[in-house]
């Protein structure tokens, strides 16, 4: 191939320039909006809307055009869409919980290298904090597990839920400083494996903590746990008479808090994003990147290693705090199988899968991952559930649907599933989907931009771990 040839631009590079692009981006949406509106349910339309986000993110616009087209899809067209199928809000809102999950845990694996196996045992620190306190379990504390009859009412007013909030960082953090300090010593697997006894020992304080006082309500789990109370002109203002009008019928409490909560994880996400970039481009984010390259060379030039690593540990446990104070309310019902150790795996298979150290990488592996789980393998299983009811016959082979055995349930192979992804990153983009910049340049230094075989090893530690 000439250079004239390689120098040539593309015909269809007008498609990418800044208007037309951007009218482009405007017009899918408006037909991918006006589809789902008319089927909620198909599982097409719901993918492609989802996938207007990325198609904001690739605009060659300004920031100010994204954010504005970021906010028109995440606070209108989704509550829009939202009011015909109520999943949609559900997958809004596990979608931002797990990637404000994954940017915390990325703080500590991404841009400090601290393998943490038991980050979901700060998600747990985060929601049981308001499940004791913002359910009935004070009134039980010298009950037998299971045995306490549910009353009327709560000891707590649900306002606190906000200070919960807070209180859920507080008390993450100060679990992360806990955790940080004895392992300041370890890395790589030894801090991994010490990591993940951590997370077990929080599920099996939580599992056994009925007794002598009954504090968790153990394997039975704590419900129902209150939900704030929502302002009177949110339940009975413009917003519920519009969404009435929308969907045909009155809208129930149960609508208002789905639409609630989404809004409140959108809201808490963001600022979880606002802070993570910050806390990359700062004096503390350039300190646990010395840290994750080169920990002597990082003491050398006076990086205090202690401190450095201590506040990687809380300030991803924080997140992890806020997002559990959060669940809990949303569930109304928080149990220990809720905080396995699986959790702390999905969520750091969402950091490899977008990148680690990548903020946009890490909320799009999130929302891979939550989509894959939820949505994309359960409608899989439903559809194949449906046609076994029925009496075609499998194209080709010619084998009844009936007669497919049920050990092939697209749902039953959920974490089959992630270990192959894992595996084909590890082989074909080990820095993720949306590397970070320093690692994209370390690669190209390395490897003239084959991202294949050339892993740092400091870096390479912690995805063999997680592929192991």
């Amino acid at each position: 191939m000439t250079n004239a040839q390689q120098t040539s631009p593309s015909p269809f590079a007008f498609l990418r320039r800044g208007p037309v692009a951007l009218i482009l981006t405007v017009v899918y949406i408006a037909v991918v909006t006006f589809f789902l509106l008319q089927n909620p349910r198909a599982l097409l339309w719901r993918l492609l809307f989802m996938a207007s986000v990325i198609f904001i993110f690739s605009l060659p616009n300004g920031q100010r055009t994204k954010l504005t087209l970021a906010g028109v899809l995440l606070f209108l067209l989704v509550p829009l869409v939202g009011s015909g199928n109520p999943f949609l809000l559900e997958i809004g809102f596990q979608v931002c919980v797990f990637a404000a999950l994954a940017l915390g845990l990325n703080i500590v694996v991404g841009f400090a290298g601290l393998l943490d196996l038991g980050y979901v045992a700060f998600y747990a620190v985060g929601a049981y904090s308001w499940a004791i306190f913002g359910s009935q379990q004070l009134w039980h504390l010298h009950e037998v597990a299971g045995t306490a009859a549910t009353q009327t009412g709560f000891p707590l007013n649900g306002n606190l839920f906000w200070l919960f909030v807070f209180g859920g960082i507080g008390l993450a953090a100060i679990a992360g400083i806990m955790l940080g300090l004895p392992v300041l010593r370890l890395r790589g697997d030894y801090l991994a494996i010490v990591t993940l006894g951590f997370g077990e020992v929080i599920r099996v304080l939580a599992n056994n903590l009925d007794k002598p006082i009954n504090l968790t309500n153990g394997p039975q789990g704590i419900t129902p746990v209150q939900r704030p109370p929502l302002p009177e002109f949110f339940l009975n203002g413009p917003i519920s008479h519009l969404l009435s009008g929308l969907v045909g019928r009155e809208v129930t409490r149960g609508d208002m808090y789905s639409l609630f909560f989404y809004f409140l994880a959108v809201v808490v996400l963001i600022i979880v994003i606002i802070v993570a970039r910050r806390l990359e481009d700062s004096k503390l984010g350039r300190a646990w990147t010395a840290v994750r390259e080169d920990e002597i060379a990082a003491i050398a030039m006076g990086i205090p290693l202690t401190r450095t690593k201590l506040t990687a540990f809380a300030t991803g446990a924080a997140f992890a705090g806020a997002m559990g104070v959060i669940y809990a309310a949303n569930r109304t019902f928080v149990s220990p199988e809720t905080f396995s150790l699986l959790q702390s795996i999905t969520i750091l298979v969402m950091v490899i899968l977008g990148g680690l150290g990548s903020i946009p990488g890490v909320v799009l592996g999130a929302s891979l991952v939550v989509l894959l789980n939820i949505d994309f393998l359960q409608t899989l299983s439903l559809e194949l559930s449906r046609l076994r009811q029925g009496a075609g016959v499998i194209p080709l082979i010619g084998l009844p649907w009936a007669q497919l055995p049920s050990q092939l349930d697209p749902a039953r192979y959920q974490k089959l599933v992630f270990g192959i992804i894992l595996i084909l990153m590890m082989i074909f983009r080990p820095a993720g989907i949306l590397p970070s910049k320093r690692r994209s340049m370390e690669l190209k230094e390395h490897g003239d931009g084959d991202a294949g075989p050339v892993l740092d090893l400091d870096e390479s530690a912690p995805l063999a771990d997680a592929a192991a």
